[in-house]
């Protein structure tokens, strides 16, 4: 929750800071005035600086709830409490009588060795102790174990610093917090901060240092590349056979009524059914090798591309196909001169949406046996905890979807130049 509010405060003040320094830098001119934007999506651009603000923005708050070495100390979340503190207990007697103890707690880094102290005796039937926990850990303290009257005797922790405290009951303390267990036992809790445990969440230095490691060390039997590389080739190879035969589907369901009454139903029975639905079904068709996963990948484009050919050619305007009859246009002409051209935007949006959805599946494809591939390699870091890994993962996966949908962008420029234009 906090992350967010720091992010939604940033992308606030970022915004007006931006607008306020374009307002006062660009040149003004009686055009400019008259244009009107609002409404209409051609006139809307991709802000850069709100992208490069975005991208900091979000590696910026990961560093700081991370601790990351690559930010400024001052730019930190308060992170775990680490050092020396004590609190002290009061020990009470069946006969009434009471007698306070300190216990004193040393908190370390996690991959510290934990340091011992010697205590001197104190007077009572309660005595002091010492204990050593690791930040974010927690440390159960049987405090009665060198207590001249034990637990087995009667005796029970009544308070904590002052403040009177029964099982199940947690008080504040310095550095922490402690909370009676149900038998009477004080659990001590170093303060966490705001700050993310890097088994749950790694600095940014550290998933790059695993990236370079697993780059040249390789992870699970193969090169990062090879994983990737696995990826990629299901991907493009499910998503091509899903779009030869999804986009002649659609055409024969937007040329013909016939076909799309026939497959209609089938299509639109199949759209909103996910893909991670169909993977029992393809197991139990294809069984478990590459097969079943290039069909699991087929079946994610599919539907896709074909409902994209159709609307691609429904939303072609019948006074184009009046204009080329009147011409004396033949079928054939229409098509390759009216239809196509016209249905190609829709098919590429279709596309770039079948790419992503493709590449969504992957990781579900590789669950099933997979030696090989980015989804492969998550699946297999996340059993042993290995978050950097995982992460590193989602990133590269994330890097090489926005690359396609980057390049296939590109090809729409230039193979469409006329989209938008009526």
């Amino acid at each position: 929750m906090i992350p967010f509010l720091v992010y939604l405060a940033i992308f606030i003040a970022a915004f007006y800071v931006v607008r306020y320094i374009t307002q006062k830098t660009a040149i003004q001119d009686y055009t400019s005035l008259k244009t009107v934007t609002f409404g209409d999506e051609s006139a809307v651009r991709s802000n850069r600086a709100a992208s490069v603000i975005s991208i900091a923005t979000i590696f910026v708050i990961w560093g700081a709830f991370t601790g990351s070495t690559l930010l400024p100390k001052f730019m930190h979340a308060p992170g775990p409490f680490v050092g020396d503190t004590s609190f002290t207990y009061t020990a009470e007697l069946p006969d009434g009588s009471t007698d306070d103890a300190t216990v004193y707690f040393h908190v370390h880094e996690t991959n510290a060795e934990p340091v011992e102290r010697a205590l001197e005796d104190s007077e009572g039937f309660a005595k002091d102790d010492f204990a050593a926990v690791a930040m974010w850990r927690s440390k159960l303290l049987r405090v009665d174990r060198n207590d001249d009257v034990t637990k087995s005797d009667g005796a029970q922790v009544v308070a904590i610093d002052g403040q009177a405290i029964a099982p199940g009951e947690k008080v504040d303390v310095a550095g922490g917090t402690v909370t009676l267990s149900d038998k009477g036992t004080p659990n001590f809790q170093p303060s966490t901060g705001w700050q993310m445990e890097p088994i749950w969440l790694p600095s940014p230095e550290a998933v790059v240092k695993r990236t370079i490691d697993i780059a040249s060390e390789g992870f699970q039997g193969s090169t990062l590349w090879e994983h990737l590389g696995f990826s990629l080739y299901r991907v493009v190879l499910g998503f091509v056979l899903g779009a030869l035969v999804g986009i002649p589907l659609g055409y024969a369901m937007g040329l013909s009524d016939w076909f799309r009454g026939w497959f209609d139903p089938i299509v639109e029975f199949m759209r909103p059914v996910p893909p991670l639905a169909l993977i029992p079904l393809v197991i139990i068709w294809a069984g478990i090798g590459e097969t079943g996963k290039i069909i699991l990948l087929f079946l994610a484009a599919l539907w896709i591309m074909a409902i994209a050919a159709r609307s691609g050619v429904s939303g072609v305007k019948i006074s184009k196909v009046h204009a080329a009859y009147s011409l004396g246009a033949s079928k054939f002409q229409i098509m390759r001169h009216v239809i196509v051209p016209n249905s190609l935007p829709e098919i590429f949006t279709g596309a770039r949406v079948a790419m992503g959805v493709c590449w969504g599946t992957v990781v579900a494809a590789e669950l099933v046996a997979a030696e090989k591939g980015a989804g492969k390699m998550i699946v297999a870091a996340s059993k042993f905890q290995n978050t950097d890994i995982v992460i590193m993962g989602i990133i590269l996966i994330g890097i090489i979807g926005f690359g396609i949908d980057v390049l296939m962008r590109y090809a729409e420029k230039v193979l469409v130049p006329w989209k938008g234009k009526g």
